[in-house]
């Protein structure tokens, strides 16, 4: 005879402990016998109901819905089991997760299986749950499920460490977005407005300025001296000023209609807005990077930091990440393809916009790059897990690697690791301390709370014909005293 079984299932509601009865783990997985066994009545002949424990109210079901998505086993767990389970003997206990399985087996010494056959278990336990515990009502299980799920979902977004970062993923996906919205959207404008001031591009390369310039001008064949002063603050050069102007009036372009003019200018002003909402997405990035990664934007700059962070899925998984890894983070395509080739692997991935491989040469880029991941990689550790936002050690490390490109380039003395991080380490301890000093002149320029005002007490004043009565106890001392005084004069006398 085999050993004792018992199913452990988690509901939404409570912990259900089931004991199963006689039946050959072989004859379970034919198809036929699964079907006979979504049978209420054929099913109850299979497993027996040993226990019940109800979850008191919706945070105490929280709570152990969360230690058994952890794998931890809570203490009203643990009693439950304690209490329920046989004290001696042979017996098992099927569970649904792995995770809290080897939990319960190393907090209470239960020994725990997790099969396909105990999977397919646990599947008929929940399509029968209601009708095999009678404490259950039908449609309490999807109810309390429904609360719970909403719960979980609700604390899982509110403690989630990764929201700063899920910050800076969205705002440089919007704005890639908005870059490339705006180039099509501009060039659009530019083939519309080409129709009637086609040598304007020509004049006027930058986006921006040309849709400013198409607002201002508008049918060229009406512009006025009067628009010159408008048309100079856009570009901010008399000479392309005039030029524009001039051109206007000698231009070889078609006429257009009122309402194709009208058009054309809603569509040049959007594009202006969109222009104005991607200068304020790169201002919210550059603020959200100051705040979580100070010194590895200040190594590698803004934009590239947060598609480093948005790549990785979040500051601490890049602070994981070894330096070769970083390197190469966003070319696995030309990684893998060059593995399966057994040709040359690629030097960088997202890396490559960097301003250090934008400056080094072409036989010193690959050098670079491997050095810049290095330190890269340090940057983002200090960043995930310091205490304290600063970007001087990003500010030292950005020395160093340009100190390292003169060294590639011109062969001067490098900079050494210990020395950089000591200077760095210098300068940190500095800014600790001036911030302190500014927080402490802050406290002592704050005016102090005003207290409250208590109403004053009538205190009885003594009257002046009341004398104060001598206590017993200190009259008795005063007479010993006497006493000792008399006897102290006598002797001397005797003496004499």
């Amino acid at each position: 005879m085999g050993k004792q079984l018992f199913l452990l299932h988690e509901t939404s509601t409570g912990y259900v402990l089931f004991e199963r009865g006689e039946v050959q783990e072989v004859g379970t997985d034919a198809v036929d016998v699964q079907a006979s066994l979504q049978d209420l009545a054929r099913f109850k002949k299979t497993v027996t109901l040993k226990s019940f424990a109800p979850f008191s109210n919706s945070e105490h079901a929280l709570e152990n819905i969360n230690a058994l998505s952890e794998g931890q086993v809570t203490q009203f767990l643990a009693s439950f089991l304690q209490q329920k389970l046989p004290k001696g003997g042979k017996y098992e206990l099927g569970v649904s997760d792995v995770k809290v399985g080897s939990a319960i087996q190393e907090n209470l010494g239960i020994d725990c299986v997790f099969t396909e056959h105990i999977l397919e278990m646990q599947r008929l336990i929940r399509l029968h749950v209601e009708k095999l515990v009678p404490a259950m009502r039908a449609g309490d299980v999807a109810t309390a499920c429904r609360g719970l799920a909403h719960a979980y979902s609700r604390s899982k977004v509110k403690f989630n460490v990764n929201r700063a970062d899920n910050m800076i993923i969205q705002a440089i996906a919007i704005l890639d977005k908005l870059k490339k919205d705006i180039n099509t959207f501009a060039m659009r404008v530019k083939e519309w407005y080409g129709w009637h001031y086609p040598e304007l591009h020509k004049v006027v390369v930058d986006n921006e300025k040309y849709c400013k310039l198409v607002l201002i001008i508008q049918h060229k064949e009406k512009v006025k001296d009067e628009a010159l002063p408008a048309i100079l603050e856009v570009v901010n050069d008399e000479a392309v000023a005039q030029k524009v102007l001039d051109g206007a009036r000698v231009s070889m372009g078609g006429e257009l209609s009122e309402v194709d003019m009208v058009n054309i200018q809603t569509f040049a002003q959007r594009v202006s807005r969109l222009i104005e909402l991607r200068d304020q997405s790169q201002e919210y990035l550059q603020s959200k990077i100051g705040s979580v990664s100070p010194n590895l934007g200040a190594l590698m700059g803004d934009v590239i930091t947060a598609r480093l962070i948005s790549h990785a899925g979040s500051l601490t998984n890049l602070a994981k990440y070894p330096a070769s890894t970083l390197q190469i983070l966003g070319a696995e395509k030309a990684l893998f393809r060059a593995l399966k080739a057994r040709g040359n692997t690629p030097k960088y991935g997202l890396i490559f916009n960097t301003w250090a491989i934008s400056k080094a040469k072409g036989k010193n880029k690959g050098r670079i790059s491997r050095f810049l991941a290095n330190k890269a990689a340090i940057a983002s550790r200090i960043d995930c897990f310091g205490e304290d936002r600063t970007k001087v050690f990003g500010e030292k490390l950005r020395e160093q690697v340009d100190n390292r490109l003169d060294y590639y380039e011109n062969q001067t003395k490098p900079f050494k690791n210990a020395d950089v991080m000591a200077e760095a380490l210098k300068l940190f301890r500095k800014e600790l301390k001036k911030a302190a000093k500014r927080s402490k002149d802050a406290e002592e320029e704050a005016p102090p709370a005003k207290k409250a005002r208590k109403s004053p007490k009538a205190t009885p004043k003594p009257s002046p014909k009341a004398t104060p009565k001598a206590s017993p106890a200190a009259g008795a001392a005063v007479v010993e005293k006497k006493k000792k005084k008399k006897k102290k004069e006598k002797k001397e006398k005797e003496e004499e």
